[in-house]
C-alpha cells in the first residue's frame, strides 16, 4: 500500500502547468508541494526537498530538464513532458518512468501516474534500475557541460576548455580561470566533444586542440603538450599519432 507522494513540477508555460496540476487532483495520494519555471530554480528544489516524483519539462530556460536530472543528489520518478519527441530515447535510458508529448489526454497522464505507482510499491518484482546503470549513452555531441558544486550550478562553455584529466570515477574539467570536477567517465567525453575540436592524448587527457601552445619531445618516441594555460599534459604513442592526423603534421 503506497503511502502519500510527494510532487513538484518544472515547467515554463502556464497552460501546461495549469493542466498538470489540474490532472494531479485525481490522484489524492499526490501531495504537490513546488513549482517551478526555470532549471536552475528547480534542480536547486529537487534536492532539498527530495520529492518522490518530478513532473518535468525538457526545454525549460536556463538548464534543460536532461540537465536538471544528472545534477540530481537523488533518484525520483521523473515524467517528462514535452512538445519534443527526439529526447525519448534519452529519456528512458536516464529510467524515465514516461515520456509524455504535449497535448496530452487525462487519461494517458493517468496512465503515466499509474506507472509511478508501480515503480514506488515496495512490493513491485519488476523494479527497474537506477538511470545511471543503464544502457548505452546517446551519439550527441554536447553543447557545453554542466556541473555542480555544493549549491552552485556551472555552465561551462565549450569554448571554454582546455583540457579535461580523468581522476578515478570523476573527470577534472580544466578552464582557462579554474577547475571543476564531474563524476563522468573521461570516454563520454570522448564519444561527446566534437572530435574536430578535442582529441584524446593520452589515456588520461582530452585536449582542446586550439589550446595547444607546443608540442615537446623530452625523450625518444616520448612527448608533452604545453598548453594555454602553461600546464603539461604527456601524450601518449596513440596520442601522438592522433595528434599527427588532427594537426597534419
Amino acid at each position: 500500500m503506497l503511502k502519500k507522494i510527494t510532487a513538484i513540477i518544472v515547467e515554463d508555460e502556464d497552460l501546461a502547468k495549469d493542466i498538470l496540476k489540474n490532472y494531479l487532483k485525481d490522484f489524492p495520494k499526490i501531495e504537490l508541494i513546488g513549482e517551478y519555471s526555470d532549471g536552475f530554480s528547480g534542480v536547486q528544489a529537487i534536492n532539498k526537498l527530495k520529492p518522490d516524483l518530478v513532473l518535468l519539462d525538457i526545454k525549460v530556460p536556463r538548464i534543460s530538464g536532461i540537465e536538471i536530472v544528472e545534477l540530481l543528489d537523488y533518484e525520483p520518478q521523473v515524467v517528462f513532458v514535452t512538445a519534443y519527441n527526439e529526447y525519448a530515447i534519452k529519456a528512458f535510458e536516464m529510467n524515465a518512468v514516461d515520456y509524455l508529448m504535449k497535448p496530452f489526454s487525462r487519461e494517458r497522464f493517468s496512465l503515466a501516474i499509474k506507472r509511478v505507482f508501480a515503480r514506488l510499491d515496495k512490493n513491485d518484482p519488476h523494479q527497474i534500475p537506477p538511470y545511471k546503470a543503464l544502457g548505452p549513452e546517446n551519439d550527441e555531441l554536447l553543447e557545453r557541460i554542466v556541473v555542480k558544486s555544493r549549491s552552485n550550478i556551472h555552465l561551462i562553455k565549450l569554448e571554454d576548455l582546455i583540457y579535461l584529466e580523468a581522476q578515478d570515477d570523476y573527470v577534472m574539467i580544466y578552464t582557462q580561470d579554474r577547475r571543476y570536477m564531474k563524476q563522468r567517465s573521461l570516454k563520454f567525453y570522448e564519444e561527446h566533444l566534437d572530435p574536430s575540436e578535442f582529441v584524446r592524448v593520452h589515456r588520461s587527457y582530452i585536449i582542446r586542440i586550439n589550446q595547444i601552445a607546443r608540442l615537446e619531445q623530452y625523450e625518444k618516441e616520448s612527448y608533452k603538450l604545453s598548453m594555454a594555460n602553461n600546464s603539461k599534459v604527456p601524450v601518449s604513442k596513440s596520442g601522438y599519432k592522433r595528434l599527427k592526423e588532427v594537426l597534419r603534421f
